[in-house]
């Protein structure tokens, strides 16, 4: 079955049954931000640079470490997880079984002052984080030039 909201004028609706903006009311209160979520939401990431490097910080509590993947192909770094929750309820006289499938992914451009081979990634109270250190070369303080 198919849920398409009706969008008529309020006359059209109130012809139609006196309960029908209530009914509107409801739809728009549980899928339009209300109880019903979608699942695959990208989490928030804060992305900090410094002078040694970069860091991110991505937002992802409920997740366990063995959840994440993080790939690095060229300069580009890929974030995502994947997480599958099966909630099983059983009484004398009701069984209930529910699923849950969420997953995302993030994909960031790096620059080519990037170390490659020195990033590193913990997991720490719900949120990742990624230490992305710039190479050496690009760590310099900047140069002051004197004019003569």
């Amino acid at each position: 079955m198919t849920v398409i909201k009706w969008n008529a004028p309020a006359k059209q609706i109130e012809r139609v049954s006196p309960f029908a903006p209530m009914f509107n009311d409801i739809f728009d209160s549980l899928f339009n931000g209300g109880l019903i979520q979608p699942k695959n939401i990208s989490p928030a990431v804060n992305v900090i640079e410094s002078a040694n490097g970069f860091t991110v910080e991505l937002a992802a509590p409920g997740l366990k470490k063995d959840d994440f993947k993080i790939d690095l192909e060229k300069n580009t770094l890929t974030i995502s997880a994947d997480k599958e929750n099966e909630i099983t309820e059983e009484t004398k006289n009701y069984h209930r079984r529910e699923f849950s499938f969420s997953s995302f992914m993030r994909s960031f451009n790096l620059p080519e002052s990037v170390d490659h081979d020195a990033i590193s990634a913990e997991y720490i109270d719900g949120v990742l984080h990624l230490n992305i250190p710039k190479k050496a070369e690009a760590q310099g303080k900047p140069k002051q030039i004197k004019i003569s």
